[in-house]
Formats: C-alpha cells, structure tokens, sequence
C-alpha cells in the first residue's frame, strides 16, 4: 500500500512529507500564491507521480520484452480550465524500437497504475464522513472513516 504524510507549520506554505520508506520531500507554492517555492506544488507533484509511473512501467515492459529501449522521457502537464483540469502527457523514447514497438509502448502509456487509478475515480476517506478526534500533546488528530469517491 502506498502511503504519505504531509505536515505544514507556520511557514507558507511550505509542507515536509515523509512518503514510501521513509523518503523525505518537500512542497511549497510559488510566490504568486504567497510560499517561497522551496519544493514543487502539489500539482507539480502529482504530474511527478504520473511520469514516474510513467516511465517505470514502460522500463518494465520493454525489459520484459528485451526491447532496446535506452530511454524514456516523459513530460507531463497540467492545465487548469475552470473547474475543469487537463492532463497532457508527452512520450520521446530513446533506443533503436520500430514504430509497431513505439506504438505499443504508447498504448501501455495508457495503462500505467497511477493512469488507471486516476480514471477509476478510488474511493477515499476525508474527515466529510464520521471521523474520530485526538489530541497528543497539544496536537489534534483527526481519524475519518468515511469513503468517497476520488476527483470532483
């Protein structure tokens, strides 16, 4: 199970997030949204997740394949529409692949876990539903068990 947890004080609005096996990151907002820009923004961190995924499944298949495949480089974007946001995802692949492999690899683009997760709307818990309140040491923890529904 993938896990993270995020944690801001007092400086805006920079987070330390502590993800996997105790992998330290940072998160910040730019200083058009008032933070210093000390990490990427919580969009930047989910196109992050989406090229790693990206890229490793592709790694994983043109391995399993024994593919030539040297490289991949995957550039991903977010746009905000409105309410709406679009999500483009760019592929360059590097290696001696014919355009059938080429082609392949795209279409398994498509179906990379954090590609499908996003698309299957997962269900979440968020402190909407029923939810249990501690407090440690002057600090407030609260415990939901309510699911919904991932995305608008």
């Amino acid at each position: 199970m993938a896990h993270a947890k995020a944690t801001i004080g007092t400086t805006n609005y920079a987070v330390s997030i502590t993800a996997g096996h105790d992998h330290q990151l940072s998160a910040d907002e730019g200083a058009e949204l008032g933070g210093k820009d000390a990490g990427p923004g919580p969009y930047d961190l989910l196109c992050s997740a989406l090229g790693a995924c990206t890229a490793i499944t592709l790694r994983m298949y043109a391995e399993r394949k024994q593919w030539p495949l040297h490289a991949v480089h995957v550039d991903v974007r977010f746009k905000r529409e409105g309410k709406e946001g679009a999500i483009a995802r760019v592929l360059r692949f590097v290696g001696e692949l014919d355009d059938a492999q080429r082609a392949r690899l795209a279409d398994i683009a498509e179906r990379t876990p954090v590609t499908l997760t996003r698309r299957s709307r997962p269900r979440w818990g968020d402190a909407a539903g029923q939810a249990s309140f501690e407090h440690h040491a002057g600090a407030s923890f609260i415990s939901a068990s309510a699911a919904r529904p991932f995305g608008p």
